[in-house]
């Protein structure tokens, strides 16, 4: 969905605001199609573009298959909503208000309990294993947070996180869930999909319960440089941005009333 498709909704908005909106809205109904969700639970955020003190967060109570580009709220890093209506959950300020304040590149903050990471962090040791290219793709970027101590419901818990996150994109939280974060919506979305296809494999291959084909370390830091080097780039768009306009696509046809 591109903003002239948009334009009667978005008064009141730059062209950009609008754009992240909708951008926003795609990703939680692109969680609920992914099974990446907990319902109304779970929380994706992004910084308001022209206006770094605030982020974009849902009204309490939403479900995450009815989110629209109209109904986020603008919320401060006091946990005060500037625009909107609704309710500002708790744990959802307390960790991401202190994310998208003191990590720089963090525009988007998502955090979920999806099933195969969150499986993941059940185990005692929850990392990801050098089984796969996709994986060593997600290893690089992944941090780990073993310090889970109850729910998030002060912002040091967000201000914790930042600290554990660091230049990591990826992280993995013990006895919790999953988070990434992006320079924009694609980078967070694309982030979290595959982090969540890495997990789903992995426990499939821990469940023939043979052994663990792990490639050897000169492979493993090959891998890495060629992720780290110039990567094959198709036009002006990252992969992570074609990977998220064709799920756009096909949100345009089932269910275009996200970008309303």
């Amino acid at each position: 969905m591109n903003i002239e498709q948009s334009t009667t909704q978005s008064d009141g908005y730059t062209e950009e605001q609008w754009q992240v909106r909708v951008d926003l809205a795609a990703a939680h109904r692109c969680a609920v199609m992914h099974g990446l969700h907990e319902g109304i639970f779970n929380h994706l955020t992004a910084r308001v573009p022209g206006d770094p003190d605030r982020y974009y967060q849902i009204p309490w109570g939403t479900h995450w298959s009815e989110v629209t580009a109209s109904c986020f709220m603008e919320v401060d890093y006091d946990g005060e909503v500037k625009r909107g209506e609704g309710i500002v959950e708790r744990s959802a300020y307390c960790i991401h208000a202190p994310m998208h304040r003191d990590l720089a590149t963090a525009e988007a903050v998502f955090h979920t309990h999806m099933p195969f990471a969150s499986a993941l962090t059940r185990l005692q040791d929850q990392h990801i294993k050098p089984i796969g290219q996709t994986e060593l793709g997600t290893m690089m970027r992944t941090c780990y947070d073993e310090a889970y101590d109850g729910p998030g419901l002060n912002p040091a818990e967000g201000e914790r996180l930042a600290k554990v996150c660091g230049d990591s994109t990826i992280m993995l939280m013990a006895n919790h869930g999953a988070l990434t974060v992006g320079r924009n919506i694609a980078e967070a979305y694309d982030r979290l999909y595959y982090l969540e296809r890495v997990a789903q494999v992995q426990l499939y291959a821990m469940w023939t319960n043979q052994p663990l084909r792990e490639l050897p370390e000169p492979i493993i830091e090959k891998t890495y440089e060629s992720f780290r080097g110039e990567r094959t780039r198709y036009g002006d768009k990252s992969n992570a941005e074609w990977h998220f306009d064709a799920l756009k696509r096909v949100l345009d046809r089932n269910e275009p009333d996200y970008a309303n």
